[in-house]
């Protein structure tokens, strides 16, 4: 009966990461290593640093990364990291998203959500 509470939290756990993983599906990564491929662009357009600036809400939310801009809108509410994603909403990125805390898999799917390159 001692081990019950423990397993049952421990299956919770387990639960709870299965259900608030984001999934998504890599488009096109077979074989692809766990490195940043921010150079498969779907666009072409250029955005400027004040123009991204005016996507900084939940609901409409852009960031940038290594000077590329991503609409990253509708992954706002299945972020793991909840709202610090909304740090830096409509502005540089770069420095949190390459931190300690994110999985080698954010690599491949930040790749989904590029709209265009930044104007220097």
């Amino acid at each position: 009966m001692e081990l019950l509470v423990p397993l049952a939290l421990l299956v919770s756990v387990f639960l709870a990461f299965l259900l608030l993983s984001p999934r998504h599906p890599k488009s096109g990564s077979k074989g692809k290593s766990a490195q940043p491929s921010l150079n498969n662009h779907k666009a072409s357009k250029s955005y400027t640093k004040s123009e991204v600036s005016t996507h900084n809400k939940r609901t409409d939310c852009w960031i940038i990364i290594k000077n590329k801009v991503y609409d990253v809108t509708s992954y706002v509410e299945e972020h793991p990291g909840g709202d610090a994603i909304l740090a830096h909403a409509g502005d540089n990125s770069t420095e949190g998203f390459f931190g300690p805390q994110h999985a080698t898999r954010v690599f491949d799917m930040i790749d989904d959500f590029y709209i265009g390159d930044l104007e220097q």
